[in-house]
Formats: structure tokens, C-alpha cells, sequence
């Protein structure tokens, strides 16, 4: 398989673009400008004394499969007191960052709305879009396109036909670099650094055919630089392949990857390939 046209050259590593997010500040209570609340405070290393620090994992106390919650399994993940729990769910509630169902709570329209404001990300899937439609009317399989954050790709966008895979990612969801074919495309494409944190961290199987061995992922990672494109099979889900390209803004700034899924009976890779490169290469270049 030919390297991508329009990947970086071998003798420089492009530089990944860092994920927006929210950088959180410490939230004092009724106490002088100067006294820190703990030693902990003081040294900046313990967040959840802060008001942002105990909201967090309230909101974060959601996943994707949560319509609602109760208060007192809100409690039960966030670790926070009952008390603690229930006074800023309240808050939560007047600033619509929460809503009340019956006695249970869900994420709130507020938050939706919030999200959509995030100016990177949000032009980033205006320009992916329209090459993600082609691409799924041309494949009619699954299209995905991930971007990079923490040990993690994060599915910006998905679009799939009636037959497509509907489970397993969602828009805004997660899933590990190491055996995901966008995350393969991006980690082979990252800094080497990245790849240590992501083996220190743990190689988890997910299933049967998942590479949990440091050996093997360097070795794929290697392939995938130089031939331009990723090609899992069943490491993610049983019966499922990805195949994935690396997107770039110019020629050296990493700022996601495309894919293509199937069931691996149906998995074309090499009719796709040419076709998935092409709109990565369309992608990069309404971005540059």
C-alpha cells in the first residue's frame, strides 16, 4: 500500500494540535484574598476544594447511556457528601446546566447549547462534513472522524447508513488511542511521547484480537507511518474493521483522523483506500 499523498515527510514528525477545553480556577469561600483555604490549595494540587472541582464530577457523573440519574447515585459517583451533592445539583438546576426529572436529575439544554459554542471543534466538523457525506454515499458503511485528547480519540462527528454500526462510538464519545483505527492513525502520527504514555498507562484487551503488547503496537505504528493508513480488525468490536487515514491542516499540523467502518466481511480496504485518502487530503486543505 502507497504512502498518503500529502503526509508530512519522514524526517519530521508533525506537531499535534492541543485539545480545547476548560482550564478550571480555584473558587475561594468568604476568606482574605491572600489566606489559601488548605495547604493543598496553596500548593495547587488539590482541585476538589475548589466549587468547579465538586461540579465536575457531578456533570461528569453522567455517561452517554444515563438519561437520568438519582441524587443518590450522583453521590455515589461524583464521591462528593450527600449534602454537598444536593446543593449544587440545585445550583446546577437554576443555571440549566441540570434538569430535574420526576426526583432523578439529567444533563440540562444549557450545556448542549455551550457546547456547540466551542469554536475549534465546531469548525472543524463544518469543514469534515460534506467529505464524510461523500464518503458514506460512496461506501455506504460507517464514517467516523476523531480528534486526539489526553490517551483518548474523541468521535467528533459520525454518520452512518441504515445498515451502518450504530453502537460502540457516538458523537462526543471515547474510546482508547491504542486500539481504535482513528486512534492508531493519530498515534502513529504524534509525538513518540504520546506512545509511552498510552503503554504506561496499560494496553487493556477490549477483545480477543485487541494488541496489548507495547512490541506489536510499535510495529503496526510503524506500518501505518510509512503506508499513510490504518487498517484494525475486530480490536475494538467482534465482527467490525476500521480503516482510518490521518488528517493535516498544511503538512505537519495533526488535527485528526477519517475512517471508513464495516463488518470485516464487507471491509474493502484496498477499494477505499484511494477514496479515504482523498477526502483526508480535501479535508487538510480547507483547513490550511
Amino acid at each position: 500500500m502507497s504512502a498518503a499523498a500529502g503526509a508530512p515527510p519522514a524526517d519530521r514528525r508533525p506537531t499535534a494540535t492541543p485539545p480545547a477545553g476548560f482550564v478550571l480556577s480555584s473558587v475561594r469561600s468568604e476568606r482574605s484574598d491572600n489566606e489559601p483555604e488548605s495547604e493543598a490549595d496553596a500548593a495547587g494540587t488539590d482541585p476538589m476544594n475548589s466549587v468547579l472541582g465538586k461540579v465536575r464530577p457531578i456533570l461528569e457523573a453522567f455517561t452517554s447511556d444515563d438519561s437520568a440519574l438519582s441524587l443518590a447515585e450522583l453521590v455515589r459517583r461524583s464521591g462528593a457528601a450527600k449534602a454537598t451533592v444536593h446543593r449544587l445539583a440545585q445550583e446546577l438546576v437554576t443555571w440549566g446546566l441540570l434538569e430535574r426529572e420526576g426526583c432523578d436529575y439529567r444533563l440540562g439544554l444549557r450545556l448542549f447549547e455551550l457546547g456547540q459554542r466551542v469554536h475549534r471543534q465546531r469548525i472543524l466538523r463544518e469543514a469534515v462534513q460534506p467529505y464524510m457525506e461523500d464518503l458514506l454515499l460512496i461506501t455506504r458503511e460507517t464514517i467516523h472522524f476523531a480528534i486526539h485528547d489526553s490517551l483518548d480519540v474523541v468521535y467528533l462527528d459520525k454518520i452512518f447508513p441504515h445498515r451502518g454500526l450504530n453502537a460502540e462510538s457516538r458523537i462526543a464519545g471515547r474510546l482508547p488511542l491504542y486500539c481504535t483505527g482513528t486512534g492508531k492513525a493519530i498515534l502513529a502520527h504524534s509525538p513518540p511521547s504520546l506512545f509511552v504514555d498510552v503503554v504506561r498507562s496499560g494496553l487493556k484487551p477490549i477483545t480477543r484480537h485487541t494488541v496489548v503488547s507495547p512490541g506489536r503496537l510499535r510495529a503496526q505504528l510503524d506500518r501505518i507511518r510509512d503506508e499513510g493508513i490504518a487498517l484494525e480488525s475486530e480490536e475494538i468490536r467482534l465482527g467490525y474493521a476500521s480503516l482510518a487515514v490521518p488528517v493535516f491542516a498544511g503538512r505537519t499540523t495533526l488535527v485528526g483522523a477519517l475512517s471508513i467502518t464495516a463488518p470485516t466481511y464487507r471491509m474493502d480496504a484496498a477499494g477505499h483506500a484511494t477514496t479515504l485518502r482523498t477526502a483526508a487530503l480535501g479535508i487538510g486543505r480547507s483547513l490550511a
